[in-house]
């Protein structure tokens, strides 16, 4: 039997919901995100410093403040191999960078299956450290996103401007961040 544990800690985004499966971190989820589980699948609350909890904060904390371009905490991505697949490759797209659905679906040999692509991608039950934020539309549009369109288009904002989202530490919840830079005017 799986051993779920799970913390909510502050961000620039809002709260972050994050849950470790035997130890290992196997979702982050956003506030009303569409593909939340109920809280009661989550497990015991534990306090933010624990591990794997305290090395996911260190490398959001570093993200969020432009200073961590590739996440290296363990995750442990549960679906079907197709969604697992999909989600292996976001993890390729590189910081900064944008890919297609159907580019997605060609890295993964099957260009036309660019609508099981998407379907895979708004699954993905690791959001930010998994990117599926970096997934758009053919023509450049803003597609779906989990976390909802405003945090996609903030955290791809913070990709390619590091600065330009309002940074901050990711705090316990309850907790204020302490000295968040402010948000660029330019």
């Amino acid at each position: 039997m799986n051993s779920k544990t799970h913390t909510v800690v502050d961000s620039p985004l809002g709260p972050l919901t994050l849950v470790a499966t035997d130890g290992v971190l196997s979702a982050l989820y956003m506030s009303e995100h569409r593909h939340k589980p109920g809280e009661e699948t989550f497990g015991e609350r534990v306090p933010a410093g624990e591990e794997p909890f305290a090395a996911v904060v260190r490398e959001l904390t570093a993200y969020f403040g432009g200073e961590l371009t590739r996440f290296t905490v363990p995750v442990r991505l549960e679906g079907t191999p197709f969604q697992r697949s999909v989600w292996a490759q976001l993890q390729r797209i590189p910081y900064g960078e944008t890919w297609s659905y159907g580019r997605l679906a060609a890295e993964l040999g099957n260009p036309n299956a660019s609508r099981a692509v998407g379907l895979a991608n708004g699954k993905n039950p690791v959001s930010i450290i998994v990117p599926c934020h970096r997934v758009i539309g053919a023509s450049g549009a803003m597609t779906g996103y989990g976390g909802g369109l405003d945090r996609k288009v903030r955290l791809l904002e913070l990709e390619r401007e590091p600065g330009r989202t309002p940074a901050g530490q990711i705090t316990a919840r309850g907790t204020r961040s302490a000295n968040p830079a402010p948000a660029s005017t330019a």
